[in-house]
């Protein structure tokens, strides 16, 4: 049994009605419920007397040190099997840290712990990294974002990922670490005997300096599944660093974040390699740098290489133009794994759209999600756009926001929602003007088709 709810008030009498819920659930999911430290007295009560209990969500809370520290006496009980706790902005201080420690050393269940977004700092996050070194401590996932760490860490870090082989899951996203951190940090990664699959560095600040160590990371362990190295200035030079641990046998890489991290259409060279040649990468997001249509085009000529088995392509807000969609086109029609495309913040236009529609079209499109929010699009491109919505029943979610298609582009769009053949299950449509009439239009149609979900 669950317990799901967010962004709910709790008054007394719904919480009384939720604690006799909570008695039974393996999961208890309470994020944003402006929860506070007198209910995680309750919550521990519920901890210990729930066996069952395995995952607890109190994201966005504010629980403070002194509700942790009612919920780490529930978590202390010998009953307690808990295996996943999520406390990510709930304003806790260094202080919530030895709490968290006697639970880190003293129950092998917790696998996951993630208390980013709280001012944990450097001090408190050395005390958590002591309960990692406790043999009894088996976590398998530790998420530190916006901890406001500093390079300090870094060596606690590595002490723990030492004596941590469970370890699979590292997120340090947006602390000011620094290259010779990061550096440091990765050269402890390559000697760990943990077999790390997920790390995340965004905004890190990092450059072009830590990409030798972060490919050796890559190169040495092919259980990393999962790099971020996104909001960092790595630029050109250090992709292609990167990339040579990317194209190294080792490295089994399944999904790459480089999004804003100052790329040209000069690095699209080394990463058209990767794409082609790593048929372990089906995950690559490029959004916000600056590729134009050269790059774009480049990255295309990839995805029709027979070894390409990329499935999802995050470009958004990288200077195209119609210009590449001919290109674009081309991939689609000889590419069959592409199912996610997201080429929204790019000034395609009507043309690009008409471009793109023989790509779409082709049987060896199985395309399910299209962003194209914020394209130049208007109602001009909805016939082609309606065409593709009906004859292509893979396609399940398609963002249109911020584009001027009006109610004679709209019409078109409800014309192709009504058609049985449409299997459209998400329509995205944030800052569309339409009449009041179009609004009722759309209304009925969400009515008519249960499976059909419009956002605006």
């Amino acid at each position: 049994m669950e317990l799901d709810i967010q962004c709910e008030e709790m008054n007394p009498s719904r919480w009384a009605e939720l604690l006799s819920t909570m008695k039974s659930c393996k999961t208890i999911r309470l994020d944003d419920c402006n929860l506070s430290s007198s209910n995680c007295k309750d919550l521990s009560s519920v901890i210990n007397t729930n066996p069952s209990l395995t995952e607890l969500k109190l994201n966005n809370n504010e629980l403070g040190d002194a509700g942790v520290e009612y919920l780490c006496k529930g978590l202390l009980m010998p009953s307690c099997n808990l295996q996943k706790l999520w406390l990510q902005n709930c304003n806790l201080t260094s202080a919530s840290c030895e709490t968290l420690r006697s639970v880190l050393s003293a129950q092998p269940s917790l696998t996951e712990l993630h208390v980013g977004d709280n001012r944990l700092g450097t001090a408190g996050v050395k005390v958590l990294c002591q309960g990692l070194m406790n043999p009894n401590c088996k976590l398998q996932t530790l998420q530190l974002e916006y901890c406001e760490l500093t390079a300090d860490i870094v060596e606690a870090l590595n002490a723990a990922l030492q004596t941590k082989p469970t370890l699979k899951e590292l997120s340090l996203s947006n602390n000011t670490l620094g290259d010779t951190a990061v550096k440091q940090l990765c050269r402890g990664l390559v000697e760990a005997r943990c077999d790390l699959e997920l790390l995340h560095l965004e905004n890190c600040g990092i450059t072009s300096d830590s990409c030798r160590d972060i490919s050796a990371v890559l190169s040495n362990k092919s259980s990393l599944i999962d790099l971020s190295v996104g909001d960092n200035k790595i630029g050109d030079s250090g992709l292609a660093l990167l990339c040579q641990g990317l194209l190294h046998p080792n490295c089994k890489i399944q999904k790459l974040w480089l999004w804003d991290c100052d790329l040209t259409s000069a690095g699209c060279k080394d990463l058209s390699r990767v794409i082609s040649t790593k048929e372990t990468l089906i995950e690559i997001s490029l959004i916000d740098n600056n590729l134009r249509d050269s790059g774009m085009e480049m990255l295309c000529q990839a995805l029709k290489d027979p070894k390409a088995e990329l499935q999802e392509l995050w470009i958004r807000e990288c200077g195209l133009t119609t210009a590449c969609c001919k290109a674009v086109s081309s991939a689609l029609s000889v590419n069959k794994h592409l199912k996610v495309l997201h080429i929204g913040e790019n000034k395609l236009g009507d043309a690009g759209v008409e471009l793109m529609r023989e790509g779409l079209l082709h049987p060896n499109c199985n395309i399910q999600s299209l962003w194209l929010g914020n394209c130049d699009l208007t109602a001009a491109c909805c016939p082609t756009l309606a065409t593709i919505m009906v004859a292509k029943q893979c396609l399940t979610e398609l963002d249109l926001s911020y584009n001027t298609l009006e109610d004679e582009g709209m019409r078109k769009i409800c014309e192709a929602l009504r058609n049985p053949n449409c299997k459209l299950q998400q329509l995205i449509l944030y800052d569309i003007f339409w009449s009041s009439e179009m609004d009722d239009e759309l209304r009925a149609l969400e009515e008519s088709k249960p499976e059909l979900k419009i956002i605006s």
